[in-house]
């Protein structure tokens, strides 16, 4: 079910911060590379993702606990 392949990548996007920045850049690239790994998104659900508002999206991750948050150490240009 493909329900299941939107809820693993909302949570990854709220925990993981290198993932975060893929997808701010280019969010196309980050659905295709998911989807190539064996997950499944419909077309609407993939349009859905492709028009999350990223700040929200920054506002959500920020709210979530440390502890459970997956940091990038590696620095960006």
């Amino acid at each position: 079910m493909s329900q299941s392949s939107v809820e693993i990548l909302v949570g990854r996007l709220a925990t993981d911060e290198a993932l975060r920045r893929r997808f701010k850049e280019n969010r196309a690239a980050v659905l295709d590379e998911f989807v190539a790994s064996g997950e499944r998104l419909t077309p609407v659900e993939r349009d859905a993702l492709l028009a999350i508002d990223f700040s929200a999206c920054e506002r959500f991750a920020d709210l979530v606990d440390p502890r459970i948050q997956k940091a990038c150490l590696r620095r960006l240009p």
